[in-house]
């Protein structure tokens, strides 16, 4: 068997779309959505880190996958990460996603408390058993869930249930990529998440990536995708290294999501800004954000 080709590739994690009020934008989601499209990507990493979703209501979070999938549910793949403080809350958003169509659902082991494994299977285990048939992806991304990484015996009784797809993972370790390969087998699907690294996350058996720096130069990712997938590994290492230089310039500015939509912003898509407490681009930075925009355009003409 194989992983299904639905969940292979680049997946841009979508950024949160505001209007000049700073209420989640339905307008600017679908046209962000169709920009993605139009560019080639094929699947979209909904309501997760880089789309804010912590600083969001229920309610706002299903407005936003609702901008998206009806922009391009029917062209692309959408996984809809619906993991929230509370399980209440967090099946509440799995119905939803699962009413809309999404092709996967994604979760965190939990927020702010460490939660211990027992208490993850549970809170997991009762999402799935509140919806039909939707596939889980497990997020495991121990820098935001106080350390918790999640173990090869829970991913395996995971898998047992028959209901998940797969692993999205930003441990930082490309040798947790390859042990997750190891215990969950060839037909598992396997997403890395860290941007730079992932032609590291690739040859250790990472199916796709899913990432928040996708966004603002998708082109540049689905070009790093295709020389990996020809096999042409030199040429992938060094586009690698060009990509993650710009995001280490982006990572200078201090605000990332805010730099990403001023990016984006230069190539026609206006998201508005980001949610206190993260904080807008303040005077000066705007250069900084041309110069990164100028460099992504030099890339993509190199390559």
């Amino acid at each position: 068997m194989a992983v299904d080709k639905k969940f292979t590739g680049v997946f841009p994690a979508f950024y949160a779309c505001y209007d000049d009020k700073g209420d989640i934008s339905r307008d600017r989601a679908s046209k962000l959505a169709d920009f993605y499209a139009g560019v080639g990507v094929k699947g979209l990493y909904v309501t997760g880190s880089s789309g804010e979703c912590v600083f969001h209501n229920v309610d706002e979070r299903k407005a936003t996958l609702e901008a998206v999938v009806e922009a391009v549910g029917d062209k692309m793949t959408v996984i809809a990460h619906i993991a929230a403080p509370s399980t209440r809350d967090s099946i509440e958003l799995a119905r939803h996603a699962e009413k809309l169509g999404v092709d996967a659902i994604a979760m965190v082991p939990g927020f702010y408390y460490g939660l211990k494994v027992p208490v993850v299977r549970k809170y997991w285990c009762d999402v799935l058993e509140a919806t039909d048939n939707v596939p889980l992806f497990i997020y495991n991304i121990p820098g935001t869930t106080n350390g918790f990484n999640l173990p090869v015996e829970l991913l395996q009784e995971m898998l047992a249930t028959g209901r998940v797809a797969g692993v999205k993972n930003s441990s930082g370790s490309v040798q947790d990529i390859l042990k997750f390969r190891m215990a969950g087998g060839e037909d598992m699907a396997i997403f890395n998440g860290p941007d730079e690294q992932y032609v590291a996350g690739r040859m250790m058996g990472a199916s796709g990536g899913i990432g928040g720096t996708y966004g603002y130069m998708p082109e540049a990712f689905l070009k790093l995708d295709a020389l990996v997938n020809a096999g042409q590994m030199e040429k992938a290492a060094q586009l690698q290294k060009e990509i993650t230089a710009i995001i280490y310039d982006t990572l200078k500015i201090g605000s990332l999501y805010a730099a990403a939509k001023g990016v984006l912003r230069l190539r026609g898509q206006e998201l508005g800004g980001v949610r206190a407490p993260f904080l807008n681009l303040k005077d000066g930075d705007e250069a900084a954000v041309q110069d990164i925009h100028e460099k992504i355009q030099a890339l993509l003409a190199r390559w």
